[in-house]
């Protein structure tokens, strides 16, 4: 019944794809493991650490970029998205942190969504910082991390997002809304 030269084949495409996927997945955690490592160094105000687990990450994602020229299909596995995610977040918070601006974060597959997801994300850790700058009295930095969250909800409304976006945008706003109040209590509690 089966052609079992055929079957023979998909099943070798088969075991050379779950293998592959297997270490993208890990090499996928290595980098956005320093992603995140990087997020918290530059909360603790340690921009060379950061920038060096930044590094790391881009080299990791340079190995699983490697991979999937070999395998083009995983491109879309989950762990890879999130992977290169958490990498634009961490990577947009450098450069608020750097220049108090975002922009372009460059790297092959960082598509609109993996883009907007990082920015929207990156709403959250500028509403940590303004935290901490308010426990510090400095009320004009609070004030700039809720004007530079409202700037990403606004031009996010521009949007149309939709599902796993919409999702992300929805918890930016909820960081506004905190930002807001921190704002508000420090104003209140200065005057």
């Amino acid at each position: 019944m089966l052609d079992l030269q055929y079957f023979a084949s998909v099943r070798e495409k088969h075991a050379a794809y779950e293998s592959s996927r297997r270490e993208v997945i890990k090499m996928a955690s290595d980098a956005l493991n320093a992603s995140k490592r990087a997020i918290f160094a530059l909360h603790r105000d340690d921009a060379s650490a950061a920038d060096q687990l930044l590094s790391d990450a881009s080299a990791a994602l340079d190995k699983v970029r490697a991979l999937i020229s070999k395998i083009p299909d995983l491109v879309f596995e989950g762990s890879y998205r999130a992977a290169l995610e958490e990498f634009v977040e961490s990577s947009l918070y450098r450069q608020y942190l750097r220049d108090g601006n975002v922009g372009e974060v460059k790297g092959d597959h960082i598509d609109y969504e993996i883009y907007l997801g990082g920015l929207t994300d990156l709403a959250g850790e500028i509403q940590r910082r303004q935290v901490r700058l308010a426990t510090e009295g400095k009320l004009d930095e609070v004030k700039k991390c809720k004007d530079a969250i409202e700037e990403i909800i606004i031009k996010l409304l521009e949007m149309d997002l939709g599902g796993y976006l919409r999702t992300k945008f929805d918890q930016a706003k909820n960081s506004l809304r905190r930002a807001e109040e921190v704002l508000y209590e420090t104003t209140i509690r200065r005057s």
